[in-house]
């Protein structure tokens, strides 16, 4: 079944159910959240008196609430960064950091931490960062016009190597005193995130992309159906763009580098809602959100009272899914 035949059949009551759905699980997840971490302190002992109450409101409001705000944030960018990649290349295995969008980011941001600049330079740089890598793979493999785009991916993990080697060698040349802390983020941390940012720029994106959402499942068809029926194709893919890097740039200044959300939600959500982006947009920015909770949990609680980065976690979590992932196409090729 075509995706247009898809998506005539969305309801507003199906978009409501899922939703719910969804915002009842996030609800969930930031419970557990507030509940679990590294310490046994929990929400209802806020309102209590004394000491052990000073405590827990300095573990679940200033500790865990942050950090939960900010995994919200980050997940719900890195997923819709993966929703829009994958609709730009038309193959369900796209994703930031696969593509090297979070690599370069990465590269942006270490530089600039290595050079001291400020927090504004090392975003400004991150977002420098992730679009001049997405144009270059872009200007690199831009007329692969195959129904998969295999060559558009495989630029982009090669340019993903690529941006890991120029990490590893401005990690070799960093001093001492600022290696530690390089490589900690590098690995993708929420502790002392930013939240605000983040969420903010969530929902700025959601409001801006979702009026687009019918277009948006013309150009996820082909290119030939997009002009057929006079999509402007080339303005669409530039916002695109910019879109996906902006929220990459923002989720790795915000955490680090965290791999894999942006390629298993969006994939894992067509199996389970289909391909109208008009539903698929807003239920990644929430299923992101639930899902780095829940890696962000286990990190905090594994190997408590040690707290694992996050993004390692996410990394043990999402390689096996996505060799999952890559066995079902083949096995589907061959059908």
């Amino acid at each position: 079944m075509s995706r247009a035949a898809a998506s005539a059949r969305l309801t507003p009551r199906r978009v409501i159910s899922t939703l719910s759905v969804l915002l009842l699980l996030l609800a969930l997840a930031v419970a557990a959240s507030l509940c679990f971490g590294s310490t046994n302190y929990r929400p209802w002992q806020l309102w209590g008196g004394g000491a052990e109450a000073a405590l827990a409101r300095d573990v679940v409001l200033a500790l865990r609430l942050p950090r939960t705000l900010a995994a919200i944030g980050v997940g719900g960018l890195l997923a819709l960064a993966g929703t829009l990649q994958q609709v730009l290349l038309r193959n369900p295995l796209a994703d930031p950091y696969i593509l090297g969008t979070s690599g370069g980011a990465s590269v942006g941001a270490l530089l600039a931490l290595l050079l001291g600049v400020g927090i504004w330079g090392v975003n400004l740089a991150a977002g420098a960062g992730a679009l001049l890598t997405i144009v270059v793979v872009f200007l690199l493999a831009g007329r692969d016009q195959s129904s998969t785009q295999t060559r558009l991916l495989l630029t982009g993990v090669a340019l993903a190597a690529f941006c890991g080697a120029l990490s590893s060698l401005l990690l070799s040349m960093a001093p001492d005193g600022l290696l530690r802390g390089m490589i900690f983020w590098l690995m993708g941390d929420l502790a002392g995130a930013a939240w605000l940012p983040a969420l903010v720029m969530l929902g700025l994106m959601l409001l801006l992309l979702w009026p687009l959402a019918r277009e948006l499942n013309i150009m996820g068809m082909s290119s030939q159906a997009a002009f057929s029926l006079g999509l402007n194709h080339t303005m669409l893919r530039w916002i695109l763009y910019f879109a996906a890097a902006l929220a990459c740039a923002l989720a790795v200044t915000t955490a680090g580098m965290i791999g894999f959300v942006g390629l298993i939600v969006p994939h894992a959500l067509r199996l389970v809602i289909g391909q109208d982006l008009r539903l698929l947009l807003p239920a990644a920015a929430l299923a992101g959100g639930v899902v780095l909770l829940l890696a962000d949990m286990l990190a905090r609680t594994l190997l408590a009272p040690q707290q694992l980065p996050v993004g390692v976690v996410m990394a043990l979590l999402g390689v096996p899914v996505f060799l999952w992932l890559l066995a079902q196409r083949a096995g589907g090729g061959r059908a």
